[in-house]
């Protein structure tokens, strides 16, 4: 059996987390047993998530090993999902309150640390946490850095924050324990909009760099 952890949430939820490396071809296989066990009977919704996939049931499950087995077998089988995604261009102004940390925390210069980070093309691995939120992979790992020790009371939308080998667009205001680096105006949830979310896992992201202040 492999390293694979199958949780209840609630009474009629459950979360499958695989062990695997955070990466986009793990990432591909998340997207597709999602869709696969999206289509099993008593599954109401299949939704991925950042290397694990949680699934909403009809009722109360009685079967928790044979879904377990059923979860793990897929996962196995090496199935992936590739995304021909839309690409979106952000501008983004480096003006966060903890640029500057960033770049003691690396070692880096502000003006490397922003190169770094706006040089890849991100890919969406997976939309949550709140509305509108894109968690991204292809992060440098140069600037990879820890969540803060006290996390911030509140955030506007639209800050752009990294963690870790993560780094990410805040949809709305709200808390963080993310180190904030930047700041745009574009909007990624729009409940008036269908989709209200902007974008969805397989679709990528460019930050073009307008304003750097440190």
């Amino acid at each position: 059996m492999p390293d694979a952890k199958l949780s209840m949430i609630g009474s009629r939820a459950v979360l499958f987390q695989p062990s695997c490396p955070f990466d986009l071809a793990n990432q591909q296989r998340i997207w597709a047993v999602a869709d696969e066990a999206a289509t099993w009977k008593g599954v109401r919704e299949a939704v991925p998530g950042m290397t694990n996939v949680t699934l909403l049931l009809d009722h109360v499950p009685i079967e928790l090993d044979r879904i377990e087995k059923d979860l793990t077998a897929l996962w196995e089988s090496g199935i992936r999902k590739q995304v021909e995604g839309r690409l979106l261009a952000i501008d983004m102004a480096y003006d966060g309150p903890h640029l500057a940390e960033v770049a003691e925390m690396t070692g880096l210069p502000v003006d490397k640390v922003v190169r770094l980070h706006a040089a890849p093309e991100y890919t969406v691995y997976a939309v949550g946490s709140h509305a509108g939120y894109c968690y991204l992979g292809g992060l440098d790992p140069r600037l990879e850095t820890p969540r803060r020790k006290v996390p911030l009371p509140r955030l506007p939308g639209g800050s752009l924050s990294l963690a870790g080998l993560q780094t990410g667009v805040s949809a709305s205001a709200g808390p963080s324990g993310w180190n904030t680096i930047g700041s745009t105006g574009l909007s990624f949830f729009d409940p008036e909009c269908s989709p209200a979310a902007l974008l969805r896992p397989g679709d990528r992201i460019r930050f073009n760099p307008v304003e750097v202040k440190a």
